[in-house]
């Protein structure tokens, strides 16, 4: 069954959310385009994509800065690692 979608609300292809994907990873070129697809209004499928994007790279970071603080919080370096995993070796 064929519909027809207004481009609006043109669902994306499995094909468009993995070249998506890429293109938000490229460091400062992909920074704009999430930029400019987050407030886009040609396509909502590609705009929540956007930022769904946006709310896991937010919460990678706080998943990041929970563990640094933590590390700082309980002094532990790779250092402190490399050489337990050493004395267990041994």
């Amino acid at each position: 069954m064929e519909r027809n979608y207004t481009e609006q609300y043109r669902p994306l292809s499995p094909w468009a959310y993995f070249g998506l994907n890429i293109l938000f990873s490229i460091p400062v070129v992909g920074f704009v385009f999430l930029i400019v697809y987050t407030f886009s209004k040609s396509n909502i499928n590609r705009r929540n994509y956007a930022r769904s994007f946006w709310c896991s790279a937010l919460l990678g970071l706080i998943l990041f800065g929970l563990l640094m603080l933590f590390g700082a919080i309980y002094g532990i370096s790779y250092q402190d690692l490399a050489t337990s995993m050493l004395q267990n070796v041994q």
